[in-house]
């Protein structure tokens, strides 16, 4: 694992924590850690990451525009 070093103003509060969960969330968000590598990194279990994305705008279902309408388009493809 990459470390990095991070020089924050002593006037902002902004605990290492909550430092650490808005980076692995952005990284998430835009597909560079997967969700059980972006949960490590802040030192949470899965589930408990997916419950804190909401807070910091991120959906837990990373999937783009284009994707989803692929599938629908594919699951019409498809009868039961």
């Amino acid at each position: 694992m990459k470390t990095l070093k991070i020089n924050i103003p002593d006037t902002v509060d902004f605990d290492d924590k909550e430092a650490l969960m808005a980076i692995a969330a952005r990284l998430y968000e835009k597909g560079k850690l997967s969700l059980g590598q972006a949960a490590d990194v802040v030192g949470m279990s899965k589930a408990s990451f997916i419950d804190a994305l909401g807070d910091y705008g991120v959906s837990f279902f990373n999937y783009s525009v284009s994707d989803l309408e692929r599938d629908v388009e594919n699951g019409k493809n498809y009868t039961l």
